[in-house]
């Protein structure tokens, strides 16, 4: 009998829609106690300054997307509010951050192997005559028997 007056409150061609959206929220809320649940202090002394500026900026951007999503349940349009400013603020830290991150896995440069590769590299005329001479030290000279 339920289930019968919750089908007449809203169109059925949305009811897959509201079962996804019932179930992501559900999963945002396991989340959200989990993070809730684990101390934060002791966390955040594990981590080295960069993890925790993304832990921080995830944290802000999920609470701020959150906010998002209310005013848009709300019948508020978010992109006329503040919150569209501060998600963008946020975003752009998150790039840095993203910058900083990938300037660390970039490859280094060894300069001494790039030197001994170019000084093997380059062909010197000295260096090949003095590599003959000793390879073939009797190289040229003919020894005759009479």
């Amino acid at each position: 009998m339920a289930d019968d007056s919750l089908a007449e409150d809203y169109p059925t061609e949305i009811e897959e829609n509201l079962n996804d959206f019932d179930s992501s929220l559900s999963s945002v809320q396991n989340m959200v106690q989990t993070l809730v649940s684990v101390s934060r202090s002791d966390n955040l002394l594990k981590l080295d300054p960069l993890d925790r500026a993304k832990l921080d900026l995830m944290s802000a951007y999920a609470l701020n997307s959150m906010f998002w999503m209310y005013l848009v349940t709300q019948g508020v349009n978010p992109k006329d509010h503040a919150i569209k400013q501060e998600l963008d603020r946020i975003r752009t830290h998150m790039n840095k951050i993203k910058e900083i991150t990938d300037k660390r896995k970039a490859a280094r440069l060894d300069k001494n192997a790039a030197s001994r590769f170019v000084r093997n590299a380059l062909w010197d005329a000295e260096d090949n005559k003095r590599k003959n001479t000793n390879e073939h030290p009797k190289k040229g000279k003919h020894m005759r028997f009479s």
